[in-house]
């Protein structure tokens, strides 16, 4: 049945609805402050520290895009943390403590104010570049290291301390120099761990190489996603660091591999399968015919929901052919009114390849609720496009 509001002004009606308290995540508005604490799903915290890289210089948001969207895909949740904000809507959690510019010992000289107000579960620490392009006292980089760990650990002694060699860099001197400074830290580390301390390597300078760099120095898109894969193969190796796969993906056939089973129109819209473009696997689901930009593959999953909780979304969209804007939405009837959670924020997508719809909301409801269906709609008109790979959990 098509619901009898205008999609664009509806959303002030949602959140002033009596039988629908909203808690809402918006992942990709890049603004700072509370907006950025918003952004706390009560997740595990994990703070991503350090430098440029980690910032994401070049390519806003950097390794922590692909390390977001693994793992929300795999059903982990995390809260990144830190003191800085920023990246695009494909980052689901914009928080982070990266700087562009420091060295070992200016981001020492903060540590301790940030690891107490963030209180991270995990640390991932990509530091040292700066000293080795600044030529900066290298001889006692690998001391300056070590302490800035023990102040970590000191700040959070239950904290899982990642630290990762430094990435390779373009000039053959700097890269020497880098050389040298990330043969030391296999042993910093060690002695960490003899100390009784929750440390780990990881060889992030093995990850990359120099045809990874957009500038000699900072990761391609391409780079810093290898950072991101490297980064979640190293937090699911120690456990509890990211916490517990969440339950699993509530929705079914989010593969889309068994065609149509399980979703449905959502007001005036066809759905088919398709084998041509994908985005992982051999099937994608195909919405044409919208007769309104609301229209668009649905899902019910009133059964599967929790009053209260938060949830993390993901769907690949792409467009069939032009542009459009889409995002996903959560329609939530209690007590014979519906409102409207936005799970994802705006994304333009094209034809040209597949776009991540992501963020996190956190939905509840006062009364009975009686029916529950997620789906993919546009900001206005009715081009026909594509999701895939799709995951609420």
């Amino acid at each position: 049945m098509q619901p009898n509001h205008d999609p664009r002004p509806r959303a002030g009606n949602r959140i002033r609805s009596i039988l629908v308290l909203l808690a809402l995540v918006v992942a990709g508005t890049a603004i700072p402050g509370d907006a950025a604490r918003a952004e706390s799903n009560g997740g595990v915290r994990v703070l991503p520290l350090g430098d440029s890289i980690t910032e994401g210089t070049q390519v806003p948001g950097g390794y922590r895009i692909g390390l977001w969207q693994r793992l929300a895909a795999a059903g982990y949740r995390t809260d990144f943390v830190g003191s800085q904000f920023n990246g695009p809507a494909a980052l689901g959690d914009h928080d982070h403590e990266g700087h562009p510019g420091w060295r070992i010992d200016q981001v020492d000289a903060a540590i301790t104010g940030w690891v107490t107000a963030t209180r991270p579960r995990s640390v991932l620490l990509h530091l040292g570049t700066n000293d080795v392009l600044q030529n900066y006292n290298l001889a006692s980089a690998p001391a300056r290291l070590s302490t800035l760990i023990d102040h970590i650990t000191a700040a959070a002694p239950e904290a899982d301390v990642f630290v990762a060699t430094i990435v390779p860099l373009a000039s053959a001197s700097q890269e020497t120099a880098g050389r040298a400074f990330n043969a030391t830290i296999p042993g910093i580390v060690r002695n960490k761990v003899n100390a009784g301390r929750h440390v780990h390597l990881v060889d992030m300078h093995a990850a990359l190489n120099t045809a990874d760099l957009i500038d000699g120095v900072h990761p391609t898109a391409g780079g810093y996603d290898k950072m991101a894969a490297t980064w979640f193969a190293a937090l699911r190796a120690v456990p509890g660091s990211i916490g517990e796969v969440g339950g699993g993906n509530l929705l079914a056939n989010g593969t889309m591999e068994n065609g149509t089973t399980d979703w449905a129109p959502f007001g005036g819209a066809t759905l088919s399968s398709v084998t041509g473009t994908v985005h992982g696997g051999t099937r994608s689901l195909l919405a044409t015919g919208r007769t309104a930009s609301w229209n668009g593959p649905g899902q019910a999953v009133t059964a599967k929901l929790s009053n209260g909780r938060s949830y993390t979304t993901s769907v690949w969209a792409r467009a069939q052919s032009g542009t459009a804007t889409v995002k996903t939405t959560l329609a939530v009837t209690a007590n014979g009114t519906t409102s409207y959670v936005r799970l994802t924020p705006d994304a333009p997508i094209s034809a040209g390849g597949w776009t991540l719809l992501s963020g996190t909301a956190t939905v509840s409801w006062a009364g009975a609720l009686s029916a529950a269906t997620l789906y993919v709609e546009s900001t206005s008109g009715t081009t026909p496009f594509l999701i895939d790979d799709a995951s609420l959990q």
